[in-house]
């Protein structure tokens, strides 16, 4: 699917009910969904009630009394991240059978770590490189990306202050590089061992 650029008077409008562009972004996502969820849940019946959960809370979080988004070009961001927690809320339920399972395509040649932390085919191999990262570094990339919390916010709990924040984002970021890179690599020799085992003696 063509990736769209979304900005602030995009969110305005959706937040004052504007047709066409809540037809657009029901359109949008509507794909974005099935492209996630297709690879998650067991049946199209699952998917189609999750994407209508997470299609409701979003449009209550934007037209909330805090407006939901302070970025209106995270947007993309911020649906995926009411995906991942419906998802969460479904699978903890029980009410259904264990998701399909598909090997995720890998990421050849990552260049901005922000693609991988919010691309949702690469969503367990990105979960595994948090869990191998210092716990400051990873939640700090967490804050930053997927609660999308604002800097003062993780400022205030990290006792430090906006220019070393930038500073520690930085570094976890290429932290975060190092070591998707190196799980990559890892994973290509896997394949290779996979492809060409060694014979019996």
């Amino acid at each position: 699917m063509e990736l769209f650029t979304f900005d602030d008077d995009y969110v305005r409008r959706l937040r004052e009910c504007d047709r066409w562009t809540e037809e657009h972004f029901n359109s949008y996502f509507q794909q974005f969904l099935q492209i996630k969820l297709s690879r998650r849940l067991p049946s199209q019946d699952a998917i189609d009630d999750v994407r209508q959960t997470v299609f409701v809370r979003v449009y209550q979080a934007l037209r909330g009394p805090d407006g939901g988004i302070r970025d209106g070009r995270k947007l993309g961001a911020y649906v995926n991240s009411f995906c991942t927690n419906v998802l969460r809320e479904y699978y903890r339920t029980g009410n259904r059978t264990e998701p399909l399972t598909e090997k995720h395509p890998e990421v050849v040649d990552l260049e901005d770590v922000v693609k991988a932390l919010l691309s949702a085919e690469e969503e367990e191999q990105v979960r595994l490189v948090l869990a191998d990262l210092p716990k400051r570094d990873a939640y700090i990339l967490c804050a930053h990306f997927y609660d999308q919390r604002h800097p003062d916010d993780v400022c205030r709990e990290l006792g430090i202050d906006r220019g070393y924040l930038r500073v520690l984002l930085h570094r976890a970021k290429e932290k975060f590089r190092k070591r998707w890179h190196r799980n990559v690599t890892r994973m290509r020799s896997d394949e290779t061992d996979d492809d060409h085992p060694s014979l019996p003696n």
